[in-house]
């Protein structure tokens, strides 16, 4: 046998692989390597783990540095606090203003040589003019006697030879009568015989709203400012992480990390920013109506009144915090989005 039978077996062999032909290499080729396809469950469940991995690691960053993020969040948290702060006072003086009654009343002083038959006699004809609810008649001596009452000099007021005070009529205007509508009629009261003075009530509450309206302008004005000016110092703070962990940032890159992977950590550090600035926010407006109230009580009880000063509340401290994390992942998205394309492996 020797090398004649070992050349008969091989070439044998062959002749048989080449009868097998392509079936036997496919054979084979299926006994080898693979590719699978990840299923959408562990893809899902890879991103929530790589949520929950970014979350937990950005907040031990900014807990890791206490000193430098206690700093931003009473910077944001001040800049936060501001404009509520004014906007609680600004409800405040609001609500207290419409406690107050809005009906508008005209007060006709009359002339001192008018004599009680001629001021009942305006009286008749104002209370039946179209535009006029009720008339009422104020003597003089009803009048110094009230002023006595009030004031607690009725014994100054006796021993005076004169009555010094002139008739008054209250006239109310219908409640369907304009801004417009009532000053017309103010003037033409003032027009009438014997009329010395006609005053509208109702100018220093119309004042007030309008000087509250405009306070309510620049705030939103002021609030729009300091809002940009959180995105501002957020989107600084986010680049500053950046710069500090670029070159991670570049192996992470190198290996097949994508834009996303490598910004969820940031964004979660803006998260954790805004959040904590948005509660410092809330603890100062909440403290400085605290400081408020007893100075405000002590106020609103020499006028016999028992208002007190309101905060926003507990869905106001919440709101204020979703305010801050949305603020803080719009910073981090606005820095990470200008800064991260710059950051290529070379």
């Amino acid at each position: 046998m020797g090398r004649r039978g070992r050349g008969r077996g091989t070439a044998e062999r062959g002749a048989a692989v080449r009868r097998a032909g392509p079936r036997a290499a496919q054979g084979r080729r299926r006994e080898g390597a693979s590719l699978s396809r990840t299923g959408w469950r562990d893809r899902y469940r890879a991103w929530l783990h790589h949520h929950r991995l970014s979350a937990a690691d950005s907040l031990a960053r900014v807990l890791d540095n206490a000193t430098a993020s206690v700093l931003t969040w009473l910077v944001l948290g001040i800049a936060l606090a501001l404009p509520v702060g004014l906007n609680s006072l600004l409800h405040n003086v609001g609500q207290l203003s419409a406690k107050w009654d809005t009906r508008a009343q005209i007060s006709l002083f009359l002339q001192d040589g008018v004599a009680i038959e001629q001021a009942r006699q305006l009286q008749s004809s104002v209370a039946q003019r179209a535009d006029v609810a009720q008339a009422v008649l104020v003597s003089r001596e009803q009048a110094l006697e009230e002023f006595g009452a009030l004031s607690g000099f009725a014994d100054v007021l006796d021993s005076l030879e004169q009555n010094p005070l002139p008739h008054l009529l209250l006239v109310s205007p219908l409640e369907s009568l304009d801004a417009d509508a009532i000053a017309a009629l103010r003037d033409a009261l003032q027009a009438a015989p014997g009329a010395a003075r006609a005053v509208l009530d109702m100018q220093w509450l119309q004042r007030l709203n309008a000087l509250l309206a405009l306070a309510r302008r620049l705030l939103l004005t002021l609030g729009v400012v300091l809002v940009v000016g959180v995105v501002l110092i957020l989107g600084n703070t986010i680049r500053l992480a950046i710069e500090n962990r670029r070159d991670e940032i570049v192996i992470v890159k190198l290996v097949g990390g994508s834009d996303a992977f490598v910004r969820r950590p940031f964004l979660y550090t803006g998260l954790w920013f805004g959040v904590g600035g948005g509660l410092c926010a809330a603890l100062l407006v909440g403290l400085a109506l605290w400081f408020l109230q007893a100075p405000m009580a002590s106020l609103a009880a020499l006028y016999d009144s028992d208002f007190q000063l309101r905060g926003p509340g507990v869905m106001g401290a919440l709101n204020l915090v979703v305010l801050g994390g949305l603020l803080g992942l719009a910073g981090a998205w606005l820095a990470v989005a200008r800064h991260l394309a710059n950051i290529e492996p070379r």
